[in-house]
């Protein structure tokens, strides 16, 4: 199909040659993403300007050809998989951050810049990004605006979405339109910024992305606090809430997780580590980041929650380096987990916080039912926590109590009055289960936008709106 009319020789007349990829080893890489979903491409698409996505895009509509777009390929929900074949289109040459303005804290952006770069740069003149999913290291801030990526700072400054400005989008037609703008303030017109936000490349490719900063917060003190279990830890998050503290972070480590930790600090050098009580069942990671004398009296106001509701211990870090070696366990959590079961299914659900302490109930219910260790850990702060049930592939009846148990997870959350999905997405992964939480008028009118700026559904095909089970269950 992409042979058509010579589509690939203008491609690679756009894009030079070398970032046309046509052999299957290349293909194959940009096939599948943290989801584990795959599909071969037709070929790969290495555009470095707008300017040159819009002729790309201009071709492919001409001739109907599907365009996935591409960041890192980190996201976990098969976002960028591209299931009919068709052109993966990765952004990663547009990687340039074009300009960091100090008096107006914002920074203007290309999509494929990784987004720790992003953070150490604003840094470097005492700026601040907050958003900062566990994937930092890798993703892209292109791929964070699509999905609307989260992380866990959530909780006090907000997600992706809250930071971006404006946006630079070329449409499936080759159009290229520009949303938003540098002002705090702007009610004029419709918010195209916040439709494309999240809308997971399905209404048009981002190339440029403006996105504010605040500043840097001087001192940062975060507490490692276990519990002898999941509730006691659940309901520790919502008293600090009532309180009307807003830590900065509150992540939260369930009692399948505590032996991984402990394994991980065994093998680490960094030093120092914390101490983990032998009858530990939850961990919370508590970060506070107010002014001072604020950020003493919080602390302390935010440690005696954690002892009224069984605190094993509360060890405080002051120090930036000791803060960061107990975030990294934190982050090293997804990748291990491979030491219980081969493979996993991770769910980004999300519930009021109120509800966390149920979440948490149903999990432990849904694991026992189905026999099956499901391991939880996320964002407490903000009620998103990253369900993870683990299985082993090989094993048929795992396989299938897998899935699920995935279904009576999504039910669970829907009758908390929950979401499916904080910060991943919905992409190919969750699009079977999209009509349990929205309603069919709802998801038409989405379609309907779809379409007028779509018309010929080449942007990121089968994404979100048509349920493929068939394709999920196989792999």
């Amino acid at each position: 199909m992409v042979e058509k009319d010579g589509f690939l020789l203008k491609c690679a007349q756009i894009v030079g040659h070398q970032n046309l990829l046509l052999d299957p080893e290349d293909r194959l890489a940009y096939g599948f993403d943290a989801s584990r979903l795959e599909a071969m491409p037709a070929c790969v698409i290495m555009p470095s300007s707008s300017e040159e996505v819009s002729l790309i895009l201009k071709e492919a509509s001409r001739e109907r050809i599907p365009i996935y777009p591409r960041g890192a390929g980190s996201g976990m929900v098969g976002g960028a998989v591209p299931t009919e074949g068709g052109v993966v289109l990765s952004t990663e040459r547009m990687n340039r951050i074009i300009e960091i303005d100090d008096d107006n804290f914002t920074v203007l952006v290309e999509p494929g810049v990784v987004t720790g770069t992003l953070q150490r740069a604003v840094a470097s003149h005492g700026l601040f990004y907050p958003p900062d999913p566990s994937s930092l290291a890798f993703s892209t801030i292109g791929g964070n605006v699509a999905t609307g990526a989260g992380g866990p700072r959530a909780v006090k400054y907000g997600v992706t979405k809250d930071y971006v400005l404006g946006l630079e989008v070329v449409l499936a037609s080759g159009e290229i339109i520009k949303t938003g703008g540098s002002t705090v303030k702007r009610a004029v017109g419709y918010d195209l910024t916040r439709l494309m936000v999240g809308s997971e490349g399905t209404l048009g490719i981002i190339t440029k992305i403006l996105l504010r900063l605040i500043p840097m917060p001087k001192e940062r003190y975060l507490l490692f606090v276990p519990f002898r279990n999941e509730e006691d830890a659940a309901k520790a998050v919502v008293g600090i809430l009532k309180s009307r503290i807003l830590p900065s972070a509150i992540e939260f480590m369930d009692g399948a997780i505590i032996s991984l930790v402990s394994s991980y600090l065994r093998d680490t050098r960094e030093e120092p580590k914390p101490n983990i009580p032998d009858e530990t069942g939850s961990i919370l990671l508590i970060e506070l980041d107010d002014p001072q004398p604020l950020l003493d009296r919080n602390t302390d106001a935010v440690r005696q929650i954690c002892i009224d509701n069984g605190a094993l211990l509360v060890s405080a870090s002051y120090d930036e380096k000791e803060s960061e070696s107990l975030w990294s366990v934190r982050r090293a959590i997804s990748p291990s987990l491979a030491r219980i079961r081969p493979a996993k299914i991770n769910e980004d659900v999300v519930v009021p916080r109120s509800k966390l302490p149920h979440l948490v109930k149903a999990v432990q219910a849904i694991s026992k039912r189905f026999s099956l260790p499901i391991v939880s850990f996320g964002h407490a702060g903000d009620g998103n926590l990253h369900v993870n049930i683990l299985y082993n592939p090989e094993d048929e009846g795992e396989r299938k109590a897998a899935i699920k148990a995935t279904e009576s997870l999504f039910q669970a959350v829907i009758e908390l009055r929950g979401s499916i999905s904080g910060e991943h997405g919905i992409g190919l992964a969750k699009s079977p289960f999209i009509r349990w939480e929205i309603s069919p008028e709802t998801l038409e009118t989405m379609w309907r936008i779809k379409c007028s700026l779509d018309p010929y559904n080449i942007l990121n095909p089968g994404k979100i709106f048509v349920p493929n089970r068939a394709f999920i269950e196989k792999k």
